[in-house]
């Protein structure tokens, strides 16, 4: 099958959670002329043409071909990031049943118990949480909309602080190089000794991983980046009690909230920074969605 042979007016698309990227990728979908169902993402006065609005998330899904999910990661509790959703939308095999046959799941990334629903189901799973390209194209937004966070809970400039990033993932190198430039003292704590040697050449101060809490007592601002806990109470504990801390990684996330909390530390977790700019964001996504798309009809007998 080619391109031009895509009948998208033949597609089901079931869209559930997220935030307004997810409008301007219903938008775009919607123009395909794909029958394209929403639900669980803010929803415009004004409607999206060419999407239905359907508050029953098993309908949304009902002879869907494809269904797309949100980037942000799964939450402990299976839900999708659904901020505007009443309820929590999580994936169960009851819901899921109502696609279509050889059905597929576009998603940032999916949990142990969604992917075992999707191979009960033969539903085949897409993840682009790690689609290194998408990712590159979605981290000005992110990292736009954490400086404004940083600035809204902080009292120090960015300028002549002390930050560090822990990991040097997409994001992590990325944010590593905006705080160089904007004049911060960067430190980069990563596992890979080739990521450390790239942090060291772009101007920050690279260190191990256990070096952490040694560093802890100089920092006023810490990110972390890496999705499994790196910064514990052994860390949080030697940080100033002015000291900034954030979140980027998807669920379970890097740092450990409660003793945060427990040691009164400001600590957030920014989760869906991409929506600082929704519809360069969702453009962005589209365009990666649809390719995945046009690609499995063009593989499929």
């Amino acid at each position: 099958m080619t391109d031009s042979a895509v009948d998208w007016s033949k597609l089901v698309i079931g869209m559930l959670g997220g935030d307004k990227r997810e409008q301007e990728i219903a938008r775009r979908a919607g123009a395909t002329g794909a029958d394209v169902r929403a639900y669980g993402f803010p929803w415009p006065e004004q409607g999206i043409p060419g999407v239905k609005h359907i508050a029953d998330v098993a309908a949304v899904l009902a002879g869907a071909r494809f269904a797309l999910f949100p980037i942000p990661g799964i939450a402990a509790n299976g839900a999708l990031f659904a901020p505007a959703a009443t309820s929590p939308i999580i994936p169960d095999r009851a819901m899921l049943s109502g696609m279509a046959k050889r059905a597929h799941i576009i998603l940032g990334w999916a949990d142990k118990n969604l992917k075992a629903h999707c191979e009960a189901l033969s539903i085949k799973l897409h993840e682009y949480e790690w689609d290194r390209s998408l990712m590159l194209q979605r981290t000005p937004a992110i990292i736009e909309g954490l400086l404004k966070i940083v600035i809204e809970n902080t009292a120090v400039t960015i300028h002549n602080a002390q930050a560090c990033v822990v990991g040097q993932g997409t994001i992590g190198a990325v944010l590593a190089r905006y705080l160089v430039t904007l004049g911060a003292h960067t430190h980069v704590a990563a596992r890979n000794a080739e990521q450390r040697a790239a942090a060291y050449v772009a101007g920050a101060t690279p260190h191990l991983l256990h070096e952490l809490p040694q560093l802890a007592p100089q920092l006023d601002l810490l990110f972390s980046t890496v999705p499994t806990r790196v910064v514990g109470e052994d860390v949080l504990s030697r940080l100033k009690k002015s000291a900034f801390i954030a979140d980027l990684a998807a669920p379970p996330g890097g740092v450990d909230f409660d003793a945060a909390k427990r040691l009164g530390l400001t600590a957030i977790w920014a989760r869906g920074l991409g929506s600082r700019a929704p519809v360069t964001v969702g453009a962005s996504q589209w365009g990666g969605i649809r390719e995945r798309i046009e690609k499995i009809l063009q593989e499929e007998p």
